[in-house]
């Protein structure tokens, strides 16, 4: 019809439609724009991420080897990877189990004024074999286990200084059953301090306590 005007396509439109469809169709075989699949994991790869795993741990505390064990566990590192890993670890010592147990020994006692059982059970939380554990417990003797607990009653005295003797002794003998001292020596000690700083112990004095429990009895809890 006169003075109707017919579109006009813009030159080469279609075939760069088309061109341009082609080149964001993403299709396994590498077509322009594909994402390609990532390479598997090599051995290689799954040690150096546990490894890094181990160290990053170890830069904030010194860890047992069951401690990394179980970290690698809940990161799901397969069991020869970690053993491969932690071997290592403990060739170049940066794993070391009885120089750990020692130092927990040394500082529990020295600082906290942990006793024997209270040292071993820390170890055994911590997955230190047994073996470990005593020997680095076995440190502790049990004059150094009663000098201790003596100064950690003298220091508590002054807080039970008006409580009547029944107050005093659980409140003393509590101390030393939560720093882990057996109970022999806990009630021979306070008896002994109580008596020292002055103050009646007839609850202590009314029964026989000191074969109650040898303080080399059991240092284990």
């Amino acid at each position: 019809m006169p003075g109707r005007r017919t579109p006009r396509t813009r030159r080469g439109g279609g075939r760069r439609s088309e061109g341009a469809s082609a080149g964001t169709t993403n299709t396994v075989g590498g077509a322009a724009g594909a994402v390609p699949h990532a390479a598997p994991d090599t051995p290689e790869d799954l040690y150096e991420r546990a490894r890094q795993a181990c160290l990053r741990l170890l830069a904030a505390r010194p860890r047992t080897r069951a401690e990394l064990e179980a970290a690698l566990r809940r990161r799901e590192v397969d069991d020869e990877t970690a053993l491969a890993v932690l071997d290592r670890l403990a060739e170049v010592r940066l794993v070391d189990d009885e120089a750990l147990a020692e130092s927990v020994v040394h500082s529990g006692h020295a600082y906290q004024g942990l006793g024997r059982r209270a040292l071993a059970a820390q170890l055994r939380r911590r997955g230190v074999a047994e073996p470990t554990a005593a020997a680095a417990v076995s440190t502790v003797d049990s004059e150094a286990e009663e000098r201790r607990a003596r100064e950690l009653v003298r220091r508590r005295l002054p807080a039970v200084a008006t409580a009547d003797e029944a107050t005093a002794v659980r409140r003393l003998v509590g101390l030393l059953a939560r720093k882990g001292y057996p109970p022999g020596l806990s009630y021979r000690v306070v008896r002994e301090e109580l008596r020292e700083a002055g103050r009646h112990t007839r609850l202590l004095d009314d029964t026989d306590l000191d074969d109650t429990m040898h303080p080399d009895a059991d240092t284990d809890v």
